[in-house]
């Protein structure tokens, strides 16, 4: 007789009933991060993008000339075309019409060969039907063959079909989309979601990226009786003398790259630009060197931003070096012993890197890196032919590039020698940290903090106010090195900077690991004043130019210490902004007339026994209220610094830190109002 498994008496029967299936649009709503990366304010704008990118489709294929963007009331967004509008007859195999297939249907679309798209960023022909299931509300207004179609959707799925509703001259497609905040948890999308400038920075580079193609971005979300009638294209058609942004660039990527060197000394006016074609991959490139120490180099692929590079900034970078090294071998301006590295020719760079291809691949559905291997062969043979050409036919413009290139390299070899000085003392010292630093008791890297504080006198007061077991306090003496303007090798003979790398334990550079990293939160605890919010930016310039991954791995936080004290006998309110201290000195008070001049300057004795005290430092508060109000897990409040857009970040540290003292202007100028200002 046969023994029976008592194990396999226990287990749950597991069959064809218990295997779900997941039809239409489901899939999306059901993990939509596998759609649009996330499900955070980035996944937001994802859905612009898409839908965006698919009337840039109808331009790249020579199609359409014109797009608007139009930002509309309640958190909707209306983007229109000129192009050939989206099929409406019947589709042979979903027997309802081809919009609302593609609308509803996962890849479905023009992307995939049989006359649609030569060329397009769309992959999988997932975009529109991917924004229609996450938005709460969809309506598409087709203009084709004289009719104007139109079909609205709920949550992805289609109202009623598509109808006729009127006559038209034009030819295009409108999509306007709300987006669903079921699905975009802890986001409330209204009318102040959208930041226009975000928007306006995407297609402004789609408008240097697309030749013929006029884009132009509009904010209605503050005019109450605005309409815009269904059938209406363009709103500027209707609305000629409405306010746009409007981009139209004949100068192409050329045009691009002095854009992005507007705040910098340009070294050479001849900025270099090829566009070529190999096989089936069209390669665009144009490149300028500045006087700056940072590298700018975005990539494109079918005119998608890849921010985490891919296959053709790698061959864009094999051969910018091979040709400066061969250039300057062939010159005796370089030893045949010596070579110049990746990192040398790359300092002060700005370029921007294109290509169009069909068939084109990604990693990932949100598009931020190129894999298709083509693109790296195609990229490196064309732009290298093309570089050394204009190396030996521009010999002034070649010295310059090479000089920079040069100086680069002995400030490299010298900052190794400041980077080494740097592991050793820290594998030297082992657990012996710098004097500054007071550690925290626990190895343990995901239960560490580290707070940096303001001075002396606050880090005299975290000591004593910290949770020594967790807790490590490493106080500034005043402000660190500006590394903005400054070339690595300083950088890292700074003694203040040595001291806050070996006290991270990551090492820098290339011996830079993530894995070594001591503490898994780094607060930075400064004064709410001038100085507080310069010393904040100097740090922030550090980690962003030197520790990147830290913020990629979200271990760059604020503390928030509160700016006033409200108190009435033994009842404390601590208040972070003027507002709060108000309503607490109400909430504490018997009366809520207005109290006089103490509600005005924030401090001093009031009415009824309240007292206001007002916070200008944090070495001014005992330790028993820093841990309550700062530093005690329970009740802090700490602010994660992220960065969405390494690029767009890059260009920030740029305008605050660089050399350019024009550009710092405007930035203040325009920003001031955002500022909280200690005076």
């Amino acid at each position: 007789m046969p023994i029976k498994n008592a194990q396999n008496q226990n287990k749950e029967t597991y069959d064809a009933s218990q295997i779900s299936v997941l039809e239409g649009l489901e899939p999306v709503r059901k993990r939509p991060g596998m759609y649009i990366g996330t499900t955070g304010v980035g996944g937001v704008y994802h859905l612009i993008n898409e839908i965006f990118d698919n009337s840039k489709d109808e331009a790249m294929g020579g199609h359409a000339t014109e797009i608007e963007v139009a930002l509309l009331a309640n958190g909707r967004v209306r983007v229109a075309d000129n192009g050939r509008g989206i099929p409406v007859d019947v589709h042979q195999k979903t027997k309802v019409s081809a919009l609302e297939t593609i609308m509803t249907t996962l890849h479905a679309g023009g992307k995939f060969g049989d006359g649609g798209y030569q060329v397009s960023g769309g992959l999988h022909g997932v975009g529109a039907s991917v924004v229609n299931a996450l938005s709460v509300y969809t309506g598409v207004w087709v203009h084709k063959e004289g009719g104007v179609h139109m079909q609205e959707y709920e949550k992805g799925k289609a109202i009623a079909k598509v109808k006729k509703i009127g006559a038209t001259k034009k030819h295009g497609t409108v999509v306007v989309f709300q987006p669903d905040e079921t699905i975009f948890t802890g986001l409330t999308i209204d009318s102040s979601f959208f930041d226009m400038k975000q928007i306006i920075n995407y297609v402004r580079d789609q408008a240097y990226l697309v030749k013929n193609l006029r884009i132009r971005v509009l904010d209605t979300r503050k005019e109450k009786k605005f309409v815009v009638e269904p059938e209406t294209l363009f709103i500027t058609d209707t609305h000629p003398a409405f306010p746009s942004h409007s981009f139209y660039f004949e100068g192409g990527l050329k045009a691009f790259v002095n854009f992005e060197n507007k705040n910098f000394k340009a070294l050479h006016d001849d900025t270099f630009y090829v566009q070529k074609k190999m096989g089936s991959v069209e390669v665009e490139v144009a490149l300028q060197y500045v006087d700056d120490i940072n590298e700018r180099i975005i990539g494109f692929g079918n005119t998608i931003k890849n921010p985490e590079g891919g296959t053709h900034i790698t061959g864009f970078k094999t051969a910018l070096t091979r040709v400066i090294n061969t250039y300057a071998k062939n010159k005796k301006i370089l030893k045949e012993d010596d070579s110049f590295l990746g990192e040398d020719a790359l300092e002060g760079l700005t370029a921007i890197v294109s290509i169009k291809m069909p068939e084109i691949q990604f990693e990932g559905q949100t598009k931020a890196k190129l894999g298709s291997v083509e693109a790296q062969t195609a990229v490196q043979s064309v732009f290298g032919e093309a570089f050394t050409d204009f190396l030996e036919k521009n010999p002034t413009t070649a010295k310059i590039i090479v000089g920079k290139v040069e100086l680069a390299m002995q400030s490299r070899k010298a900052a190794r020698a400041a980077k080494e000085s740097i592991l050793r003392k820290g594998a030297l010292e082992g657990m012996t940290l710098p004097g500054k630093l007071t550690d925290c008791q626990t190895r343990n890297a995901a239960e560490a903090e580290l707070f940096i504080v303001e001075g002396d006198s606050a880090g005299g007061t975290a000591k004593q106010g910290r949770d020594r077991r967790t807790q490590a306090i490493l106080p500034l003496r005043g402000k660190i090195l500006n590394v903005e303007k400054t070339r690595i090798d300083k950088v890292f003979s700074s003694e203040e900077i040595k001291i806050i790398c070996i006290s991270l334990g990551t090492a820098v550079g290339d011996a830079f690991n993530i894995d070594k990293l001591r503490y898994a939160k780094i607060i930075i605890a400064t004064d709410a004043d001038v100085d507080g919010a310069h010393i904040r930016t100097l740090l922030l310039t550090l980690f962003f130019r030197h520790f990147k991954p830290l913020f990629e791995n979200g271990n760059i936080y604020f503390a928030q210490p509160p700016l006033f004290k409200v108190k009435k006998g033994k009842q404390i309110r601590y208040a972070y902004s003027d507002k709060e201290r108000d309503i607490y000195i109400k909430e504490l008070s018997k009366k809520t007339e207005d109290h006089g001049d103490a509600t005005k300057t924030g401090e001093g004795k009031l009415e009824g026994g309240i007292f206001v005290q007002r916070y200008k430092g944090l070495g001014e508060m005992n330790y028993d209220e820093l841990w309550d109000t700062t530093m005690n897990p329970a009740t802090r409040i700490l602010k994660r610094v992220t960065v969405t857009d390494a690029i767009e970040a890059s260009k920030t540290f740029d305008t605050l830190m660089g050399n350019n003292v024009a550009p710092r202007k405007v930035f203040i100028e325009e920003n001031a109002k955002y500022a909280d200002i200690d005076v």
